[in-house]
């Protein structure tokens, strides 16, 4: 996967700790990630093709949005009558480093 983005891989840096647990437990769920991957495929989506999609209840699905959005991963516009979700990976490189930084390790240290 290749990016322009920055991926901070210091590893000794512990600031980015809080946002990235945040960020691990509002992905942790499987239907969250159904949505990341949904919204990976089509960029964008309105809130009730997430609901079709990923095949739970409108409450349920609304839910998972909501810590969704509340952890930045994604956004929701507001298009009368509907929601417009979008994926913000910039969100996740406090995460990314960290993978990377574990990926990147080696065997050092373990």
């Amino acid at each position: 996967m290749s990016t322009s983005r920055a991926i901070n891989v210091d590893h000794e840096n512990s600031s980015d700790d809080p946002s990235t647990a945040a960020l691990a437990k509002a992905l942790g769920h499987p239907a969250r990630i159904q949505i990341i991957r949904l919204l990976l495929k089509k960029e964008s989506c309105i809130g009730c093709d997430i609901v079709d999609e990923i095949g739970l209840a409108q409450s349920t699905t609304s839910e998972h949005l909501r810590i969704l959005k509340a952890a930045n991963i994604i956004t929701g516009e507001i298009e009368r009558p509907r929601v417009c979700y979008s994926l913000n990976p910039d969100s996740l490189l406090p995460l990314a480093g960290l993978l990377s930084a574990v990926f990147n390790h080696n065997g050092k240290g373990g």
